[in-house]
């Protein structure tokens, strides 16, 4: 009964862990694998690196990326941040 009374706030401060931290990034890795899954040519992306530009074309890993002056340059679809909503 001892060990047990000693291993509850270690189990209390794990649970917590969880909840707060893993629990929620597995949620943003979700909605950003879903959101990287979903891309259509014509999207406006926004890419890591801070590149905004249109989707010209798509394959199963890559992404090409029409930037400002008409220029196509070749991305990793990991490499695009979010997709831009024009409202």
């Amino acid at each position: 009964m001892n060990t047990l009374m000693n291993l509850l706030p270690l189990l209390f401060f794990l649970a917590i862990f969880y909840f707060l931290l893993i629990r929620p990034q597995q949620k943003r890795q979700k909605a950003i694998q879903q959101m990287q899954a979903n891309l259509k040519k014509g999207d406006k992306v926004i890419t890591i690196g801070g590149l905004h530009g249109i989707i010209d074309s798509l394959d199963e890993n890559t992404v090409v990326i029409r930037a400002g002056d008409g220029s196509r340059l070749t991305y990793d679809r990991a490499a695009i941040r979010e997709v831009v909503s024009e409202k």
